[in-house]
């Protein structure tokens, strides 16, 4: 009887510490989702979501047949247009899932880090003091091929000299963006997405817009000069950061790049070690 007790307090101590897990995780996930969300158009477009389940719902208690029925089959309808409407949104989802825990270990580079960031920073130093209107892109762990295909190709070594050439006025390749990727110019003159964030300061040109809508699209870092005042910005996230000196944009690019080129290269190369050393 007792070792009956004993097993039946097992199994429901069990039974507990995997229902908390299961809430932790579905927490987890809603907390990440609404992070997502938070801030862009799908925002508003989950609220008339939530509205309408609501609807539905109350629709059915108080048997308002016909509204319950239309409804009802406007929600199974709705399921396939959503895919559509929150297509950037799942793809940004997936991208974020990708540059994560096993996305990671896919996407090991190494280059010097400090290097590349005091390069960018006097380059973005001497434009700002001049005028001279830039937008250079820094690849961290999403591949930016896609913005490499719409310029230029030059895959040439960074310097702050190549840099500033490049945005110089009138010459060719001084409208559009620099993308960077592993220590390397990959190309000039890309075109880059426009953010659809309607909330952003109007006082941004399309130079910000773009940089801000680059840095929703993937992990990359997007150093922006303004034409118009000198300022020099830096975007990451979906967010700007305005006003830095070359020594503050600097700091930030070895944080930003130091946190996606230290330890978790160092881990994907372990990983792939291993790996390496079981298949044989």
């Amino acid at each position: 009887m007792n070792t009956m007790m004993s097993t039946l307090a097992e199994n429901m101590s069990m039974i507990r510490l995997r229902d908390i897990l299961d809430i932790l995780i579905v927490a987890y996930i809603i907390y990440k989702g609404v992070k997502l969300v938070r801030g862009t158009r799908a925002a508003q477009l989950v609220k008339g979501i939530v509205v309408l389940i609501v609807v539905t719902q109350l629709s059915g208690w108080i048997q308002l047949n016909s509204i319950n029925y239309i409804l009802t089959n406007v929600m199974q309808v709705g399921l396939m247009a959503l895919l559509i409407v929150f297509q950037p949104e799942l793809r940004r989802t997936l991208e974020t899932v990708g540059r994560s825990g096993l996305g990671k270990f896919f996407n090991a580079g190494d280059y010097d880090v400090e290097n590349l960031a005091n390069q960018v920073s006097e380059a973005a130093e001497y434009m700002s003091s001049q005028r001279i209107g830039a937008l250079m892109v820094i690849e961290r762990t999403t591949k930016l091929a896609e913005f490499t295909k719409s310029g230029t190709e030059l895959n040439a070594d960074v310097s702050s000299e190549l840099l500033i050439n490049i945005f110089i006025p009138n010459t060719p390749l001084h409208d559009g963006a620099v993308v960077i990727s592993d220590n390397r110019i990959k190309s000039a003159a890309c075109i880059l997405p426009l953010t659809d964030n309607n909330n952003i300061n109007r006082e941004l040109g399309t130079r910000h817009r773009a940089a801000i809508g680059a840095s929703e699209y993937a992990d990359c870092l997007v150093v922006v000069v303004s034409e118009e005042t000198g300022k020099i910005s830096l975007a990451s996230n979906g967010s700007l950061t305005r006003n830095l000196t070359a020594e503050t944009l600097s700091k930030a690019l070895v944080k930003g790049l130091s946190e996606t080129h230290s330890a978790d290269v160092t881990t994907a190369k372990e990983k792939l070690k291993n790996w390496t050393v079981k298949k044989k």
